[in-house]
């Protein structure tokens, strides 16, 4: 099939106007239409001449999201599950904040990670997504944002899939993301998250970018982080810590901790004191996530009382943690519930 319009920077598209012996100037304009004005056709960038939209048209397309089904939440939330053109599933997520709107997007189909607490990676990885498949989810909540007079001010790569399993393309999204031309999305409002592919933190530490990086630990040490997220015998616990120290001393920004908390299994008293000793001189923050409960695996949320309990171990000890604010809970709203759902009619 032809290569998608979103897959292309600003720069390839300038070039791509010099070959067609056009002067870059009309690259510029097709980045324009792209991001700015956001149509949704080649005729519509009606400052190209025809014989120019018509080789747009011969040798590019557009990202087809056809919309599966959508659940809005009484808080906001609303969530997408969007058929691909090869049938494929994705989903993705428009959270609204009393700071503005923040778009959760997903970089795979499926996932491999293997979290064992997780929908996301029932029935494996399937493939990566293009760049272009990524921008053009961020690209149609902008769209949808736009009848309401409102804009994308944040992103989170914290949908289904390992963005750092898929690290070009989610690169070359992130640098579309955050270009002054097109959709402008600040980068300190943009956060990454890996379940933790060591040689690519190290990788996205020499990027030079201002994104912040959220590492999904889970565990506070490497027998139970193995149990939880098999990823981590790949590339285990202490491996994973320094190469965050390498990232913090490389760029002397701030590491977030997802770390999802499950009844009986993490969330005790003395889980929390192993992991405060393990981040106790690094610039971080610790992310507390009440686990949501998936039909197909076997985990319990953790009590009321015992989140707040871990909270409290963790601030004693001097270190900083939240515990996040639950959003979409009533729709399925955490990553690969919709899509484990839709799996299970028999489609992909």
């Amino acid at each position: 099939m032809k290569p998608f319009i979103y897959d292309m920077s600003l720069e390839e598209l300038q070039e791509w106007a010099v070959q067609q012996g056009e002067s870059s100037f009309r690259g510029a304009q097709i980045f324009d239409w792209l991001y700015v004005k956001r149509v949704n056709s080649f005729d519509e960038m009606t400052n190209l001449s025809k014989t120019l939209r018509q080789k747009l048209d011969e040798q590019f397309s557009f990202v087809t999201l056809n919309e599966i089904t959508k659940f809005e939440s009484k808080d906001g939330t609303v969530k997408f599950l969007f058929g691909l053109h090869d049938d494929h599933a994705i989903e993705t997520v428009i959270m609204k904040h009393n700071y503005g709107n923040s778009v959760c997007v997903t970089t795979q189909v499926g996932c491999k990670v293997g979290c064992t607490f997780c929908a996301s990676t029932l029935g494996g990885l399937k493939r990566n997504l293009n760049p272009g498949e990524i921008v053009a989810q961020v690209v149609q909540a902008q769209k949808i944002l736009d009848t309401r007079g409102e804009r994308v001010s944040s992103i989170v790569i914290m949908g289904t899939g390992e963005p750092f399993e898929n690290y070009d393309a989610t690169m070359k999204f992130l640098r579309i993301m955050i270009h002054e031309k097109g959709l402008n999305i600040g980068q300190r409002h943009i956060t990454v998250s890996t379940s933790g592919i060591v040689p690519n933190i190290y990788k996205f530490a020499d990027e030079d970018t201002q994104i912040n990086l959220a590492i999904s630990i889970h565990a506070p040490n490497d027998a139970l982080r193995s149990k939880l997220m098999p990823v981590n015998r790949r590339f285990p616990f202490d491996d994973v810590i320094e190469a965050l120290r390498y990232y913090i001393a490389k760029t002397g920004r701030r590491v977030s901790f997802e770390y999802a908390l499950i009844g009986g299994v993490n969330d005790q008293v003395e889980h929390a004191e192993e992991l405060a000793e393990v981040l106790k001189d690094m610039l971080c923050h610790v992310n507390l996530i009440p686990v949501n409960h998936v039909p197909e695996r076997k985990y319990v949320r953790t009590s009321r009382n015992d989140i707040f309990q871990f909270q409290r171990t963790l601030a004693d000890k001097g270190i900083n943690v939240t515990i996040r604010r639950e959003q979409g809970h009533d729709i399925a709203a955490a990553c690969g519930q919709l899509r484990a759902k839709h799996m299970q009619s028999g489609t992909r």
